[in-house]
């Protein structure tokens, strides 16, 4: 199974359309969206090509192939606006014999880990910085942000394949990668 991780959207139809061309040509399984998808934030300076509506609708065309966790960013205007869910705190999901807590990160990260043991996967969003570490026991990832990224990061996303997990920016260049064998 190839899945996609991506956080950050913040309402740049750039990003939004970065990451579905990236999407498509990584012919991933699934698209894992952690949070923060159409508000750009109080903190945070508009991004490039800055269209919720847009962004919406072209998140609504791939509704089959997403799921998502709830951002900070995210309310219930915003649900009402998408055909998918989004307003769950984290997902569970069990891929090759591993448990992956997928979440936005502003409850749950490596300072405040949630209910998993050791050897389980934590992957999360929120920081804008991308991330693949081994932690207390745990693997620690974050696909950066598609939009808004951090600390001189370029735009990024995350894909899980084969024991894998690799991010990389928008031309497919490697930032970081972690191995779980």
């Amino acid at each position: 199974m190839k899945l996609m991780f991506a956080s950050d959207i913040h309402g740049s139809l750039h990003g939004a359309m970065k990451m579905a061309d990236a999407y498509e040509a990584e012919r991933a399984d699934k698209l894992i969206l952690l949070g923060d998808l159409l508000y750009h934030g109080p903190r945070n300076d508009l991004p490039k090509k800055y269209d919720p509506k847009e962004v919406a609708a072209l998140l609504n065309d791939m509704k089959n192939e997403i799921l998502c966790v709830r951002g900070n960013c995210d309310c219930e205007v915003d649900q009402m606006m998408l055909e998918f869910p989004i307003l769950a705190d984290y997902a569970l999901l069990y891929v090759d014999g591993h448990t992956i807590f997928a979440t936005h990160g502003h409850i749950y990260n490596e300072t405040s880990l949630p209910p998993i043991k050791r050897g389980d996967i934590l992957i999360h969003g929120h920081t804008h910085i991308p991330c693949a570490l081994k932690h207390e026991g745990l693997y620690c990832l974050n696909p950066g942000s598609v939009s808004l990224p951090k600390q001189d990061f370029k735009r990024s996303y995350m894909i899980y394949e084969d024991g894998c997990f690799i991010i990389k920016d928008f031309k497919g260049r490697l930032i970081k990668s972690l191995s779980l064998c």
